[in-house]
């Protein structure tokens, strides 16, 4: 490339203070190498009688690179006239120059940069990195002394030319010389070994010129440019350096390997890798740039372990480099990776805070009321309820005509219990009865945060996205091989802007390793598209990741990764799964349209899951099933065809404060053996039940907002649900060991215990909202033991509460049941229940209607329901059923 006076264009000039002079003093300026133009500086200003400016810039877009460095030094004018240049003249000499191919090449050819003349000035400083201890080098020598500056020779090699091999052209080589290969094959018979630092420049169009050899640098720096590599005849090895810095730019590497130890660096711009292996071994700082790997029968880059102490020269020049370039972090403008179908990201999560209310035409968050607490002291009838509104209601024995309308939905009752109201939820102004057929639209206060607003709220996320330590990769292409980039052995990597597509996976990092990813596009893999295990970790942010065979990010081992903002979709699996001791914390990203969970915990696996978009999965939108467990907060799980969590086999999340909507299925599902607490989340119309519970699990579910769902609010039913043993699309036969290893998560168990897990031991359903749902509030048909305590169940489009078969005791205590389409509670016979405490208000139907032999029904309160208080049908045998009750 040739020199220029970046003076004018905001860089430093190589020309030296003899040159800037003339133009100081308005006495000369250089057109051409044989044209001198002797003008003073009042008449090089463009004044409105002078040539119009199109005739300028067309004069001035026949200079070369350094006439136009010179030029613009000449006054403000003419400086702002070449800057005017950008899509001429410099895009000329962009294109034009053999050492750097289009600046968006290859992921983006055909967009054009922001900047023809930035992106050529930037390509132009990189190209110099390797001279810059040229100072330090020449002042060893002792020839420096005579004061005589040493110019750069150039040794051409080729057939008719001066040398004829690049072996004697190197023993002849001097301080930073360039050595000039003219096109066709060279081919070193022995290793070479570099002692003086020289440039190799290949003659002609890239292509033209190959090297069939095995390199070894034992300088402290070189650049190799427009050559195509190969390995030799006895050695894979292309180029191996251990402590020198090399520079690559526009170079081929074909079938062969390329190795850097530290405290050696490299710098690699706009260079094909065609099945090459490219192996970083303790480097303190390596940049590949705008390559392309192509076809690695392995991994095209793999760094391996912690970034060298010790650093070269080169070291600092580099860091410098990467942060004077444009930055990779997201702005408010550029940021759209999150704006799929959200309407906005301006605002954060803003949870509400809310009470129970029952009333059918407000939001049951609107704080108006209480339900009974259990063990609170009963009141009469007259303290005990406040009747603010009351219309006629019709009873479970069809006493109410079938066109009577429905006003008793409007009915509101304080209660003068005071009890503990669900926690602060989403969405509070989200829960109206859904209109029919109508689009879908959150509330501006769900709306996801863009990445550049979760790095400014997370410091140390902010820290560790603008980190570069040990390889950074930006801007690169992996495509059509095996694997992309590997990261072992505590090694250190930072990948951005780059596409990994058609390749078994993207990035592995394993064994104590930390990898920062940033908009990257993560696509067609073979597997996984980012796998990390044995406590790999780092910051996965603002990236792409869809139609991937395996999971989008595959979290084991006790990885702990935090994995924000970004898009994971399509996938032909699921699209996070976290096992094995796996952690992380996963926040704040879009996870939709999976062929299986959007988020799959499993096998002990224990991440933090918050403020996360989980929308229309194929199968469950979160299944956490094989004893996993988890924190799953403030996420909204919609439109998902299985239940929108489902917890199965063992698992045992702290499912809170989420959003739960819109679903094909039911909203949670807690299946064989599934345990964990549920808590102060809103489950809202979903097609099935807002909760379905096996007999065989003991879930704490409390103080949840359960509305306008299809069948069941709460449902507990004995048998299977009949849709196989992993409604979340997890069919027995997957297999989640690696390389066809046993799994045996088993033995590498964590004891820590979670604080916020209360142990359980009957299955729990407390201070929950639970109206407006299309059949009955709470349906059982259980064959073990079941409490529920202080619910409010109010409004349903069935019973309140329907018991059609309770083996073992069915405690019912201290709730508000009122306003359901039908009766209040109904028994049927040979079920063990008790109700206890509870307030029955204007139900249709009857209060109570019970044929159970071992019924029990202790001071309720029955007051205004349509039909009976208490209706007891014949074979009934209920104990006490009159004793402290109200009527």
């Amino acid at each position: 490339m040739e020199s220029c006076d970046w003076v004018g264009l905001d860089a430093c000039s190589p020309l030296g203070s003899e040159g800037r002079g003339y133009f100081k003093k308005g006495l000369v300026s250089r057109v051409d190498k044989n044209l001198f133009c002797f003008v003073s500086v009042s008449q090089v200003t463009m004044e409105a009688g002078g040539l119009p400016l199109e005739l300028w810039r067309m004069i001035l877009g026949y200079l070369h690179l350094p006439d136009l460095g010179r030029c613009s030094l000449v006054c403000r004018a003419w400086r702002d006239l070449i800057l005017s240049l950008d899509r001429t003249r410099w895009r000329q000499l962009c294109l034009g120059c053999i050492e750097c191919r289009h600046p968006n090449w290859p992921n983006q050819p055909d967009v054009e940069p922001e900047s023809w003349r930035e992106a050529f000035k930037q390509h132009y400083l990189a190209s110099k990195t390797w001279t810059k201890n040229a100072a330090i080098l020449e002042t060893s020598v002792c020839f420096s002394l005579f004061r005589r500056r040493r110019t750069r020779r150039t040794l051409s090699v080729g057939p008719g030319h001066e040398f004829h091999s690049l072996g004697s052209a190197l023993a002849m080589a001097s301080l930073f010389d360039r050595i000039l290969l003219f096109p066709g094959m060279h081919e070193e018979q022995g290793e070479v070994i570099l002692k003086v630092p020289v440039e190799i420049v290949g003659h002609g169009k890239l292509g033209e010129v190959a090297l069939l050899a095995s390199i070894d640098q034992q300088c402290s720096t070189m650049r190799l440019c427009n050559l195509v590599f190969m390995p030799a005849w006895f050695s894979p090895f292309m180029f191996k350096t251990t402590s020198g810095h090399v520079q690559f730019d526009n170079c081929n590497f074909e079938n062969g390997h390329i190795q850097v130890h530290g405290p050696g660096t490299c710098q690699v711009k706009f260079c094909s890798f065609k099945n090459t292996h490219v192996f970083l071994h303790n480097v303190p700082l390596c940049v590949l740039e705008n390559c392309e790997f192509v076809g690695s029968e392995n991994n095209s880059v793999t760094v391996e372990g912690h970034p060298s102490s010790e650093k070269n020269w080169a070291y600092a020049y580099l860091l410098g480099l990467i942060k004077s370039s444009p930055s990779v972090l997201p702005t408010e403008d550029s940021d759209s990776l999150m704006s799929l179908d959200l309407e906005s990201r301006d605002q954060a999560w803003s949870p509400r805070t809310c009470g129970i209310v029952i009333e059918g035409s407000q939001s049951p968050t609107s704080p108006a009321s209480s339900s009974p607490k259990a063990g609170s002291q009963e009141a009469e009838v007259g303290s005990d309820v406040e009747r603010v509104a009351r219309t006629p209601d019709s009873s479970d024995g069809g006493l109410s005509p079938s066109g009577e309308d429905e006003d008793e939905d409007q009915l509101t009752y304080r209660l003068s219990y005071q009890v503990q109201g669900p926690r602060p939820v989403l969405g509070g102004s989200f829960l109206g009865p859904p209109l029919p057929g109508a689009s879908i639209q959150l509330p501006s206060c769900l709306v996801l945060n863009s990445l550049q607003q979760e790095l400014q709220k997370d410091r140390e996320a902010m820290a560790l996205a603008s980190s570069v330590q040990g390889c950074l990769i930006r801007k690169c292409l992996f495509r059509d091989g095996k694997g992309g980039v590997f990261v072992c052995s505590y090694g250190r990597a930072k990948m951005e802007r780059n596409v990994f597509r058609n390749l078994t996976y993207a990035v592995r990092c394993i064994h104590n390793s930390k990898i920062i990813m940033l908009r990257n596009h993560i696509h067609h893999c073979r597997a996984s598209g980012i796998f990390l295990r044995l406590e790999g970790g780092g910051l996965i942010a603002g990236n792409n990741i869809y139609h991937n065979a395996e999971a989008g990010v595959d979290i084991r081992k006790k990885s702990n990764p935090l994995i924000l903002c970004n898009q994971i979709h399509h996938g032909l699996r699921s699209g996070i799964v976290v096992l094995g001791n796996g952690k992380g914390i996963i926040r704040n990203n879009q996870i939709f349209s999976n062929k299986e969970a959007g988020i799959y915990i499993l096998y002990h696996g224990n991440p933090v899951v918050s403020q996360n978009h989980i929308f229309r999965g194929h199968a469950a939108g979160i299944a956490v099933n094989e004893n996993g467990r988890g924190l799953i907060t403030e996420n909204v799980i919609r439109e998902n065809q299985w239940g929108g969590v489902d917890i199965r086999r063992g698992g045992v999340p702290v499912l809170r404060s989420n959003l739960i909507c819109f679903g094909y299925s039911d909203g949670v599902v807690v299946g064989d053996e599934g345990k964990g607490l549920i808590e102060g989340n809103t489950i809202y119309a979903n097609k099935g039940c807002g909760v379905w519970m096996m007999s065989s699990s003991l879930p704490h579910v409390t103080s949840n907002h359960v509305s306008y769902n299809g069948l069941y609010g709460v449902a507990v039913f004995s048998q299977k649900d009949g849709s196989g043993e992993f409604p979340g699309g997890h069919g027995a036969q997957e297999s989640f060991s690696e390389d066809g290893d046993a799994i045996l998560w088993e033995t590498e168990l964590e004891k820590d215990e979670d604080p916020l897990r209360r142990p359980v031991t009957v299955a729990l359903v407390e201070s929950n909202s639970v109206n407006h749902n299309g059949a009955s509030g709470l349906y059982v048909q259980s064959s073990e033991a079941l409490h529920v305590i202080t619910n409010v169940i109010h409004a349903n489009g069935d019973r309140g509460i329907t018991v059609a078969q309770s083996s073992q005791l069915t405690r019912v205590a201290n709730n508000s049941i009122s306003c359901n389409r039908q009766s209040g509670v109904k028994v049927e016979a040979q079920c063990k229940v008790e109700l206890r405490g509870n307030g029955i208000y204007d139900n249709r139907g009857h209060g109570i209607i019970t044929k159970g032999d071992s019924t029990v029904v202790i001071e309720n309160d029955i007051i205004g329901n349509r039909g009976s208080g208490l209706q007891l049908l014949p074979t009934s045998d209920t104990k006490e059923s009159l004793r402290c009750d109200k009527l």
